[in-house]
């Protein structure tokens, strides 16, 4: 795995760990209303990342990138796929998105060569 790679998924699931044992009511809900809403429904699991990674990139959250990114992938998301969502977050957040873009390739060729 590319080290890129492993070291989000690395930090993400550590700190994940430590934050959800403190047992908080709220950040716990939080947490799992987030899951909840990835699982499939009327939309598709694979659709609803999608949507997820085009608002995290308009938002400018790289973490949340990654994360999407890496959920895409495991959806079956090709690169066809990939670039025309970079183009739907690029048309709605406008230039700003454009670093963001840039590091979202960077760890979406990490995913291809993984794979």
């Amino acid at each position: 795995m590319s080290e890129l790679i492993q070291q989000f998924n690395d930090y993400r699931s550590r700190m994940n760990e430590q934050i959800l044992a403190q047992n908080n009511k709220v950040i716990n809900r939080l947490f799992n209303l987030d899951t909840n809403t990835y699982a499939d429904g009327a939309l598709s699991s694979r659709t609803k990342e999608m949507l997820g990674l085009v608002a995290s990139m308009v938002l400018r959250c790289d973490d949340c990138i990654k994360y999407h990114l890496g959920k895409c992938k495991e959806q079956g998301v090709s690169t066809e796929e990939m670039f025309e969502i970079f183009s739907v977050a690029s048309i709605v957040g406008g230039t700003i998105v454009i670093p963001h873009l840039r590091r979202a390739v960077e760890y979406w060729q990490a995913l291809e060569q993984q794979a």
